[in-house]
């Protein structure tokens, strides 16, 4: 979804202690729209499961197949970032491959590219170390700017009616603010069926978006993934974002429930 240009009183600290303000924000929702929100087609054929062509066998059958061939790019922008910090010439070929490491195929490259995923739009970059001082401080900043952009989606009425009480809440109680937030977030980016756990390529909303600006967020979501499984769970989000894990969980549930 396309968002309209955010209100500049909604800023965050980013590197070099400046402020994320109006323009830095519209070039977050810039780089956002870059990714398309459906994969490539594939003539007769629907897709499942992370970029994964679904076609019906002879015997009636459904089956997954990988994406035979992806096409042709010819605009630099369409080039993508894997998380091995290779640039690839789209996202098609990303999940293409992951796809056939997944099945183990001849095509696959290496074992690694099973778990292969976009880290961001366009060719890689050079991103300078985040210092053990930034990274310790960015929890907080990583708080304030997920407040402040639910407060902003708030204002455009653009919550469903749970999230804006959360946000209300938030606005009105010091204590929900950050805790609110965190539980919006990661239950927008859980996945279907809800599972309490988001995979590294359900964070891409967050990463991508912000790696121009912030040359922390790979490594700090990296570190979220306690024991390596290529998921977070709520619990280790909300340990991640020095909250209140049981809080987080207990609110989570109550959203699914209702919705």
């Amino acid at each position: 979804r396309k968002h309209k240009k955010y209100r500049k009183r909604s800023t965050t600290t980013t590197e070099d202690s400046r402020e994320v303000g109006e323009d830095d924000i519209k070039v977050m929702e810039e780089e956002e729209q870059k990714a398309p929100e459906q994969p490539p087609q594939v003539a007769g054929q629907d897709i499942i499961d992370n970029r994964v062509p679904l076609i019906v066998d002879d015997d009636e059958e459904p089956q997954c197949v990988c994406i035979p061939n992806c096409p042709v790019e010819t605009e630099s922008r369409r080039k993508v970032c894997s998380n091995h910090n290779e640039t690839w010439p789209s996202d098609c070929a990303i999940y293409q491959q992951r796809c056939l490491c997944d099945k183990g195929d001849s095509q696959c490259k290496g074992e690694q590219y099973k778990h292969v995923h976009i880290e961001y739009y366009g060719e890689c970059r050079n991103m300078r170390e985040c210092t053990e001082e930034e990274m310790s401080d960015f929890p907080r900043r990583m708080r304030d700017w997920l407040f402040n952009i639910m407060r902003d989606l708030a204002d455009r009425q653009e919550l469903t009616p749970h999230y804006l009480n959360m946000e209300r809440e938030a606005e009105s109680n010091m204590t929900r603010r950050w805790t609110n937030a965190a539980i919006w977030k990661f239950c927008e980016l859980d996945g279907h069926p809800p599972d309490r756990s988001v995979s590294r390529h359900e964070l891409f909303p967050i990463r991508a978006p912000l790696m121009a600006l912030e040359h922390c967020i790979a490594p700090f979501l990296n570190s979220c993934d306690n024991d390596d499984n290529h998921r977070i769970t709520i619990k280790e989000w909300a340990k991640c974002l020095q909250l209140e894990e049981d809080e987080i969980e207990d609110r989570c549930e109550q959203i699914i429930d209702e919705e």
